[in-house]
């Protein structure tokens, strides 16, 4: 007997082949029956008509932060309203294991800091009770509702065998030594493989560059060595060219790690705007390199334009463009008199828009950005309106009218950057480029920078705008690159399509309505702090492992998922 049949649905598999209509029946979790639409015989526990609706295998996000959130929340929210079933974590160096007793204060405000977490949440919403990766990963079995897998962080591996002196000291031999056990240990529990980062926008609570930043290649290499003594594994690295421009010893590094261990790097995020020609060809130029080396390094892009909001009070984007960081970190008062400085102003935006700036100089033009939320009478009639058109009425230069703004609020003023890349010609760069091989949809940061951005619901964003808006892709190639292709990457162990005996993560939608909702902040985090949330549209049903987990949008409460562990969960992929 079948738990439950899916009839009438229109089928797309994740494979890129035609939709087409069918009966899916599930049994203990897995998809059991794919047949002509009326001709399954085998009774079932439950069924539904899905007649008009699509149903594609869950989606799979390559790049998420969730490793401190499914504590709180095991159903990976919102991720999981959009249909993503699988979501890969400990990115960019940063896990929570292994861990000593004593650097849990340490990790807490790393994370806040680096990941814009809660401190709160971290503090009130995870016990923090294991040491190593193996006991983390246990915490978490059998208590989440998405399949999750973990990267093991190259700044908790160092933090555990160096202590304070993982910032700014170099291993011994035998510390080196004790790294690579600990992290051959992580691995052997289910570890994915490596994740690293050398970016220099990567500071931890103390304002000081992250432990792994401080690595030389010697260490890295060894480490991508190891990863390639495991099967089912991948290595995750961020260097600061990865933001704009990669150097062409960066290039060498990834081509290095990714040849050395025989497994596939993928980083993050590849910017795709049309003003800069010239970035998408040299960041794609390591792919090239390393496919000549016997390595495979992989590019994560957003399909969407990300969601994101900023502020002159709050730790964000800004603080990251050369020169502002010392500005904004200031007291209040004492930022407020510097930014009322012309001089001072003048230096910033000067800063801003230099070729240092690289990535960050997209969010120098303040004409662009919107005002959002505002808390005093000063401001009255602000909220909504574009930066560019005050500063006109006022006769002010965009810069200053927003820095008044926003001192009229001492600073908690909300600001909507409007994106500089959202032209015909951009839309059609990212349309060439998701067609080359070494390309992959990811980058969502989900569980990460969670009063800033939302990149989570970039699934359901994605497909409503390929059905109903710019249709830059086509249904089925759309479905793949966001459940296949991530799932072939990983070497997912029966996941990413929709065939007879993988695991039942299905997702049911209807077609004339699938999108994303527009980002709103709310206070539902451990210690009530906030967050920007969207909620799905057009999303019947989020089956993981067989069991609903998500019916109209509304979670069941179901917690059906599983933790993916490397060589069980996980196939070796060839780098060839």
């Amino acid at each position: 007997m079948l738990d439950h049949l899916i009839r009438g649905a229109t089928v797309v598999d994740g494979t890129g082949a035609p939709a087409r209509t069918a009966d899916v029946g599930i049994r203990e979790g897995r998809i059991a029956v794919i047949a002509e639409p009326g001709t399954t015989k085998e009774s079932a526990r439950s069924a539904e008509d899905a007649t008009g609706l699509v149903l594609t295998p869950g989606f799979v996000d390559p790049h998420t932060h969730y490793d401190a959130q499914l504590f709180w929340d095991p159903f990976a929210t919102p991720s999981m309203n959009h249909g993503v079933t699988t979501v890969a974590g400990g990115n960019c160096g940063f896990t929570l294991a292994p861990l000593r007793p004593e650097d849990a204060d340490y990790t807490r405000r790393m994370m806040s800091k680096v990941e814009g977490m809660s401190l709160a949440a971290l503090e009130d919403g995870v016990d923090w009770t294991w040491r190593s990766f193996g006991e983390y990963l246990d915490a978490l079995e059998g208590r989440i509702a998405v399949n999750a897998g973990f990267m093991v962080g190259h700044c908790a591996l160092r933090r555990h065998v160096m202590g304070p002196d993982a910032v700014g000291g170099q291993p011994s031999p035998a510390q080196l030594e004790e790294m690579l056990r600990l992290f051959h240990a992580s691995m052997e529990a289910g570890g994915w493989g490596l994740s690293t980062t050398q970016s220099s926008t990567h500071s931890d609570g103390d304002g000081k560059p992250v432990a792994s930043r401080h690595a030389g290649p010697a260490e890295l290499l060894a480490l991508s060595k190891a990863v390639g003594e495991h099967e089912g594994t991948q290595i995750e690295a961020i260097v600061a060219g990865c933001l704009d421009q990669f150097s062409d010893d960066e290039i060498d590094l990834f081509v290095n790690m990714s040849a050395t261990a025989g497994r596939p790097l993928n980083w993050n995020v590849l910017t795709i705007d049309a003003s800069v020609p010239q970035r998408v060809p040299r960041q794609l130029l390591a792919s090239e390199r390393a496919r000549k080396a016997g390595g495979r390094i992989v590019a994560l892009t957003m399909p969407i334009l990300t969601p994101m909001n900023m502020s002159l009070g709050t730790f964000c984007a800004l603080n990251l463009i050369p020169g502002w960081g010392e500005i904004l970190s200031l007291p209040v008062p004492e930022r407020i008199a510097k930014l009322r400085d012309p001089a001072v102003r003048t230096e910033m935006l000067r800063r801003a828009d230099s070729p240092e700036a690289g990535v960050f100089r997209r969010l120098a033009d303040f004409g662009r950005y919107v005002i959002g939320d505002t808390y005093t009478e000063a401001n009255a009639g602000v909220s909504g309106r574009v930066v560019r058109d005050i500063a006109a009425e006022r006769g002010q230069e965009p810069f200053r009218t927003l820095v008044e703004i926003c001192a009229n609020d001492d600073l908690r003023t909300v600001l909507w950057p409007m994106p500089t890349d959202n032209d015909p010609d951009s839309w059609e760069l990212r349309r060439r480029t998701w067609e080359h091989e070494d390309v992959m949809l990811g980058g969502s940061d989900a569980g990460a920078h969670l009063d800033r951005m939302c990149g989570a619901p970039y699934t359901t964003r994605f497909l409503g705008d390929c059905l109903r808006r710019r249709k830059l892709l086509p249904l089925e190639r759309a479905v793949r690159m966001l459940t296949d292709d991530p799932a072939r990457l990983f070497g997912l162990r029966g996941r990413g399509r929709i065939a007879q005996g993988y695991h039942a993560d299905l997702v049911l939608f209807d077609p004339e309505r699938i999108d994303a909702g527009v980002a709103t902040l709310v206070h539902d985090l451990p210690g009530d702090s906030p967050r920007l949330d969207s909620r799905a549209q057009g999303v019947r049903s989020v089956r993981v492992n067989g069991v609903e987990t998500i019916r109209d949008d509304e979670i069941t409460g179901a917690i059906p998922g599983s933790v993916l562990r490397s060589g069980r969960d996980t196939r070796t992929v060839s780098t060839a």
